[in-house]
């Protein structure tokens, strides 16, 4: 598909004509002419495919869809996952439910970041639908973590390709409480999902643009680094997503669903609606393990000191009894 501002494509939902409009520079476009309550035949679902690879994030607007049929539509793009942590409808546990409220306030989505990043294979892409939405705020924001990298000078884009990051659950562990059965729950699920590599740089599956793939909200170093350099580094890259160049901001409408590529893009959910209602309903589409870019020459860089490999004694240091 190219970056034209409208693009039309044929759909076997009662006839209609769906387009694809492009609303931000960067990142956003609009796909219109399809009811989602209807079946989309595949030549729909490959037009919206490429969409979404291309723009990062696509809006339907209007829709009004049940649970079910997000879900349906959803699954046309890949197997649904079930998060770990999130708050999913019991009787159907890919579907979250985000029901904020003066009594449930919403807790950890307002930080830039990708979705589950802690998996080794990370969410193909996220659908997040309106179902109630505050008089005032509640926008989500969204940043093109392409455009991110293409704004790096040479020499960083070169310092930071093959370099890997550890992403960890480390959002999650504040919900965990401090008696011996949470500890032990919390060392189960640290257990179920230790840290995890993924590439600094990662290459997009369909477009080939390369993206940056850190984010403050689940990676927490770059791997065989210095621990100051690792904090400086990550937070230069983190502040990548604060271009405004870079970003595109949703106001929601009633019945809007938004379906976004955590391949390329990351989000953050404004916190200014409280104590409002805010009714959201999520799906997650399965993933693959990302794909980096060649790493410079090891052999080339000079070190003050060498860093020893292998077994190493700790100086003597050991686990000690009580």
């Amino acid at each position: 598909m190219t970056r034209s501002a409208t693009t039309a494509h044929n759909s076997t939902a009662g006839a209609d004509r769906l387009t694809v409009r492009q609303l931000g520079v960067n990142l956003g476009a609009l796909i219109e002419g399809i009811d989602l309550r209807q079946p989309l035949d595949e030549s729909a679902c490959d037009a919206i495919r490429a969409a979404h690879a291309e723009h990062g994030l696509i809006l339907f607007r209007e829709q009004d869809i049940t649970a079910d049929q997000l879900m349906a539509f959803g699954a046309r793009f890949g197997e649904l996952t079930v998060h770990p942590f999130a708050p999913a409808d019991e009787a159907r546990p890919a579907l979250i439910r985000f029901e904020n409220t003066a009594d449930n306030p919403p807790f950890g989505t307002d930080v830039w970041h990708s979705d589950e990043t802690f998996r080794t294979a990370p969410p193909m892409g996220t659908m997040l639908y309106a179902k109630e939405i505050p008089a005032l705020g509640g926008d989500t924001m969204f940043a093109s973590m392409a455009a991110a990298y293409d704004g790096l000078s040479d020499r960083m884009q070169a310092f930071i390709s093959g370099l890997e990051a550890v992403h960890d659950i480390k959002p999650f562990k504040a919900i965990f409480g401090d008696t011996p059965e949470d500890r032990v729950l919390l060392q189960d699920y640290e257990f179920r999902y230790p840290p995890v590599t993924h590439p600094v740089v990662r290459v997009h599956p369909v477009t080939g643009r390369k993206v940056i793939f850190v984010n403050p909200q689940f990676t927490i170093a770059i791997k065989d680094m210095d621990e100051r350099e690792s904090t400086a580094l990550l937070q230069t890259l983190f502040h990548q997503a604060l271009i405004p160049e870079n970003q595109f901001r949703l106001n929601w409408g009633p019945g809007q669903l938004a379906f976004w590529d955590n391949r390329s893009v990351q989000h953050y959910a404004v916190h200014d609606y409280y104590p409002q209602r805010r009714v959201m309903e999520r799906v997650t589409i399965a993933g693959d393990e990302p794909v980096g870019v060649a790493a410079a020459d090891p052999a080339s860089v000079r070190r003050a000191k060498d860093k020893i490999v292998g077994k190493v004694g700790y100086g003597g240091h050991t686990p000690k009894g009580d």
